[in-house]
């Protein structure tokens, strides 16, 4: 369950880079330990302000954080304070169940 969710994690946060910053530089960083898996996507601000190159129209960030929710995890995620994104999510390494 935690390597499907982690999986939906960088998928959604990269896709979401795609779409609203598609000429910025994302970093991905996955740090693992026997309780917590902790997974951070940052992506610096976008050298171009064009619009989105598609409306979206998922549930995104919220179905995310539903889904980690559900395996007791947590979810953060906005600006970053320079005009680049960063969500970071905490999934418990081993879901009970």
């Amino acid at each position: 369950m935690t390597r499907r969710t982690a999986y939906r994690v960088v998928q959604e946060a990269l896709t979401n880079a795609r779409r609203h910053a598609w000429s910025a530089t994302v970093r991905v960083e996955v740090c693992y330990d026997p309780h917590r898996t902790r997974i951070v996507v940052h992506n610096d601000a976008p050298a171009s302000r064009s619009r989105p190159l598609t409306d979206g129209g998922g549930t995104g960030l919220a179905g995310l954080g539903e889904r980690i929710g559900l395996i007791g995890g947590s979810l953060r995620a906005g600006p970053d304070g320079a005009g680049g994104f960063r969500l970071e999510a905490g999934l418990p390494t081993r879901v009970a169940g």
